[in-house]
């Protein structure tokens, strides 16, 4: 959904005190990191590629997108910040578990 705000059902009203409502649901607020609970994850793709994942992240989607950067540049790697999760080029999970770890977050491997 892009940024803006988006308004279904009535085009419009005649109505003078007539109130439009949005349908965009309010994030929730970032947590603190010693209550957050990550979880990372080595995902194969197609190609013989491997990414490590980031999971389980609570906040805002500002905050999600700085945590990815600064855990990209932690680890020297390219990456994204798609879908909830922050994804990293390159299996760096010891990096990103011992970085997460001494910032204070609640983290662990998981998978297989």
């Amino acid at each position: 959904m892009s940024k803006k705000a988006r308004i279904s059902g009535v085009v419009y009203s005649t109505d003078p005190d007539f109130q439009y409502q949005s349908n965009e649901e309010p994030q929730a607020e970032t947590l603190p990191p010693a209550r957050q609970t990550l979880k990372i994850w080595l995902v194969k793709l197609g190609g013989n590629k491997v990414v490590t994942t980031v999971r389980g992240f609570v906040g805002t989607d500002a905050d999600l997108a700085d945590l990815g950067k600064q855990l990209k540049a932690a680890c020297g790697a390219g990456g994204s910040v798609k879908d909830d999760e922050i994804l990293i080029q390159g299996d760096h999970r010891d990096k990103v578990l011992s970085w997460l770890t001494g910032k204070g977050y609640g983290a662990k491997k998981a998978g297989g």
